[in-house]
């Protein structure tokens, strides 16, 4: 988000690492946070007037407050109530930053629970299972099925195998509230290595890199970075040896195909 948006929501983000920090549950907020965005993206006539700079913060505080206090937990009522008085540059920013702040909750939930790396992990490995069987990717995309038939498909596979953090991400990814699942685990990946203060690293390699070469790999970034990286890797055979390393719109190849092929380029030179 841009200018008094991203303002906001960074503003949003240090309130809601306060109420989580002086104990309120990071899943239960996320949940009342994820009700709150789904209500002001089926309702515009809602959503303009809680974000329509002309009305009195008063009245809207009060018209956040009589909607959702009865029906949401009381931080995220608090943190929806702080949001409506803020300034948003398009209307549609306010749900999209609580859906946002729903997961931030959660990843700062897991962090607690000394899960957050688990869940990041998981959250990049379901991705890549959706994204490489059709089968499931259809499933889950199917409009002719309901979004709770998705999530139960969804806690069918994870339930047990996943943390719980990783299990409500993935079945809220199924909502269809950034168009494809794999997009939303993309974003949520995202998010999370951004509210741990990290860099999320794709790195691709011929072979399975063992732990000690994930962890010197992870280093030289994180000096080269001046921040923690985590690596989400893939082995990938065509590129013979090396590994490629993607962090953001920067590529680091040192892959033996890319070499290949840049000795071939000359040769044909």
């Amino acid at each position: 988000m841009q200018g008094s948006s991203g303002e906001s929501l960074s503003r949003l983000t240090d309130a809601l690492g306060s109420a989580i920090s002086e104990g309120a549950d990071g899943a239960t907020v996320a949940d009342s946070l994820f009700a709150a965005a789904d209500v002001l993206r089926d309702q515009p006539a809602l959503r303009r007037a809680a974000t329509d700079p002309s009305t009195p913060t008063e009245a809207k505080s009060a018209l956040a407050r009589g909607l959702f206090a009865q029906h949401l937990d009381e931080k995220a009522t608090e943190l929806v109530v702080e949001a409506v008085t803020m300034r948003w540059a398009r209307s549609g920013d306010l749900a999209a930053a609580l859906e946002q702040l729903g997961v931030v909750a959660l990843v700062k939930a897991a962090d607690a629970a000394g899960e957050g790396d688990r869940l990041e992990g998981e959250l990049f490995t379901f991705g890549r299972a959706v994204a490489d069987a059709p089968a499931l990717r259809d499933a889950l995309s199917d409009p002719a099925r309901s979004v709770t038939d998705k999530q139960t498909l969804v806690k069918s596979l994870l339930d047990g195998k996943a943390s719980a953090g990783t299990v409500r991400l993935a079945q809220r990814a199924v909502t269809g509230v950034h168009l494809t699942v794999t997009r939303a685990l993309d974003d949520y990946s995202k998010v999370a290595a951004e509210s741990r203060n990290r860099l999320v690293a794709l790195v691709r390699a011929a072979h399975p890199l063992e732990p000690d070469e994930q962890e010197r790999l992870g280093t030289v970034l994180a000096d080269q970075y001046d921040r923690p990286v985590h690596l989400n890797v893939v082995v990938d055979k065509s590129l013979i040896g090396g590994v490629r390393v993607e962090i953001g719109d920067q590529v680091i190849d040192g892959t033996i195909s890319t070499r290949l092929d840049d000795a071939r380029r000359r040769l044909v030179g």
